[in-house]
């Protein structure tokens, strides 16, 4: 029986869309294949959401590989991505309804160390019963080990637990320790049938 819902945290509760992030910035389409690749897709990036680099340090390293009128441009992306905070349409809802079900709530995300500033932000981070984030624990999704980390944290039962990520990897490595899970695709009507095929009563 499932009694804890586990959500992420970008792509699920929050929008987290780097083309969204790049496009306000104004910056040239060739400036924007050069900051995703700097950037977003730079292993400086996972660094930070494992916690090994401080936002500032992984930013100083980043700015140095690109021209100097970009790095601006940087630490908005690195520093500034979660002004203002984004909701996912309808996850505040859901996460109300299966608080209010009686379900225990948590959020396991990978995210570095500033997500704890920005997180009380996050309008549906009050329901939440605990939260696991990569950089306080050395360990990123899809490690399993994270998973069990948020296991054991919360002694929790894995079998009673579900678990939302918009990454398949993430949701096929948290089936592997024994979860129950699915992919968000920003689809609510699937994910409230999901939910429901698992035994949660949430609303159609």
């Amino acid at each position: 029986m499932i009694r804890n819902i586990v959500f992420d945290m970008g792509g699920v509760l929050i929008r987290f869309d780097r083309d969204f992030f790049m496009e306000r910035l104004g910056v040239s389409e060739e400036d924007k294949r050069l900051l995703m690749r700097e950037v977003f897709l730079a292993p400086e990036w996972v660094m930070m959401d494992r916690g090994i680099l401080t936002d500032r340090q992984a930013g100083e390293i980043m700015c140095a590989r690109i021209p100097e009128r970009l790095h601006e441009a940087v630490w908005k992306l690195v520093t500034f991505w979660d002004r203002p905070i984004l909701e996912i349409e309808g996850m505040y809802e859901l996460v109300e309804e299966v608080k209010g079900l009686g379900y225990g709530v948590y959020l396991l995300s990978n995210a570095s160390i500033r997500q704890h500033d920005y997180w009380p932000r996050v309008p549906a981070s009050r329901f939440f019963d605990g939260t696991l984030v990569s950089a306080d624990v050395k360990l990123v999704k899809p490690m399993p080990e994270i998973y069990e980390k948020l296991l054991s944290t919360f002694d929790l039962d894995r079998d009673e637990c579900f678990f939302i990520d918009d990454s398949t990897a993430n949701v096929e490595a948290a089936l592997y320790v024994g979860m129950h899970g699915t992919v968000f695709f920003e689809d609510m009507t699937r994910l409230r049938g999901e939910l429901r095929r698992a035994g949660v009563p949430v609303k159609e």
